[in-house]
């Protein structure tokens, strides 16, 4: 069989772009293969379609809250939920089928639309055709995890990548997992107004720093059924609705839904890529492991985005195939990729921002930290807000006063944690955090407040 030979090869379209045209732009011979959808999953069933349908779900819920600010309107509303789901995925689809045009105007660019599958050293099939480059990068990402659940695979669950183009609204639905997927996506669904309960095995969350995991908790249950501690055993359908068993507190409960999404984790997408031909190396969970230059075992191939499994972000993933473009094609390797303060949020009721270490990896590392929180109710903008919950919370090393982390759940609180991911970065202190003029009464003076709570510890 012919083999092609291109001087770069590309898996993956989504961060994968970070190489593609900037390495074409150079003159390389460039291959791209996508087996989905242009533009990875961040485009066409992540980041960009839940938070346009999670805008909507924002109104919902403050039209359902006006009456706490005595102005009275009829909050038994209607959603014309086909109508938005179709926008929402027109907008994705239109978008996603742009990108082949691109590629295709390109002189340096060949896209193969196909699964791609390793077959020897630096050889790749796709579609019956064999391509061979001496630059690979492998930007596969990673898909929903299923869990083993007894009779879960014989029903039409949802996964996110349902959930975001379901255009029939459900009476009632289950989801099972308390991560970011499934507190961003039901509670989606429930602000539309779809009865929404929640099976938790642990606790929501769970990777948040624990005051805001409890605070989130808290706040979510008083808008949703939370059932945590609870196990699903079985799950089945009988053409029109879901049974799911599950043991809660030692006792084994039903529940019924014409509708449930399964969100308990991704798992990365190595296991069709036929990796062990090549010699590249993975880890006990499938993620392929790199070095602090994101190279993999093998010289010439390259990994970067969730397939490595260090940070599960489309930011980190553009800042990682920014990276890997300068050093192998203009730095050559002078330095190990150094990353910034991490930042995550999670588009949810309450928002939740962060950056930095929490306070359980402070105690974990014996490292001596401060304190300082505030509850958006303390503070002008809070007031007006009728805030009920949330809060910023600060953690800086006792001795130095740098600021090692922060933590902010409530209103705009991925807008927020902004201004404390610039300080990280500047390795600012509480000194320059209190130092700096906030605009009054706007909702980061609730990040001075903590600051100052932190203050009042040190001084005392």
């Amino acid at each position: 069989m012919e083999i092609k030979n291109y001087d770069v090869i590309v898996i993956g379209s989504g961060g994968g772009s970070k190489i593609t045209r900037p390495a074409a732009n150079l003159g390389n011979k460039v291959a791209i293969i996508e087996k989905g959808a242009l533009g990875g999953t961040c485009l066409n069933h992540g980041c960009i379609p839940s938070k346009m349908l999670i805008h909507p779900a924002d109104i919902a819920s403050h039209i359902k809250s006006a009456s706490r600010f005595e102005i009275d309107i009829d909050t038994n509303f209607s959603v014309r939920f086909k109508e938005l789901v179709s926008r929402v995925t027109q907008t994705i689809v239109a978008e996603s089928n742009s990108i082949p045009a691109v590629y295709q105007r390109h002189p340096n660019i060949d896209l193969y639309q196909g699964e791609a599958k390793f077959i020897g050293h630096k050889t790749v099939e796709v579609n019956g055709q064999l391509l061979k480059a001496d630059k690979i990068f492998i930007v596969t990402g990673v898909r929903a995890h299923i869990p083993e659940i007894f009779g879960l695979k014989d029903t039409p669950y949802f996964t996110y990548k349902e959930a975001l183009r379901n255009t029939t609204q459900p009476n009632k639905m289950i989801v099972i997992g308390g991560g970011y997927i499934a507190v961003e996506l039901g509670y989606f669904y429930g602000a539309m107004g779809t009865n929404v309960t929640f099976l938790v095995r642990s606790g929501m969350v769970k990777a948040e720093d624990k005051d805001v995991q409890k605070e989130f908790e808290t706040a979510f249950s008083k808008q949703f059924d939370v059932r945590l501690s609870a196990i699903p055993t079985e799950v089945s359908h009988d053409g029109k609705q879901f049974t799911v068993t599950f043991s809660h507190n030692g006792t084994t409960q039903t529940l019924n839904a014409d509708s449930l999404m399964v969100a308990t984790g991704v798992v990365p997408n190595t296991d069709m890529l036929n990796l062990s031909s090549t010699g590249v190396d993975v880890d006990g969970n499938g993620y392929i492991t790199v070095n602090d230059y994101l190279q993999t075992s093998v010289e010439g191939i390259y990994a970067f985005g969730d397939v490595i499994g260090r940070h599960l972000f489309r930011h980190t993933a553009n800042f990682e195939g920014e990276y890997v473009f300068d050093s192998v094609f203009m730095d050559m390797f002078a330095k190990p990729i150094q990353y910034p303060p991490i930042p995550h949020a999670i588009f949810s009721n309450p928002q939740i921002g962060g950056v930095g270490a929490t306070e359980e990896e402070l105690i974990a590392a014996n490292t001596p930290y401060v304190v300082g929180l505030n509850h958006y109710k303390n503070s002008a903008m809070g007031m007006a807000l009728l805030s009920e919950h949330g809060f910023a919370k600060l953690l800086f090393h006792k001795e130095t006063k740098k600021l090692l982390g922060a933590h902010i759940i409530g209103e705009e609180a991925s807008n927020m944690i902004h201004m404390l991911i610039a300080f990280m970065k500047m390795n600012a202190t509480l000194d320059d955090i209190l130092g700096t003029i906030y605009i009054h009464p706007a909702l980061p003076e609730i990040v001075r407040n903590a600051a100052r709570k932190a203050k009042a510890l040190f001084d005392s």
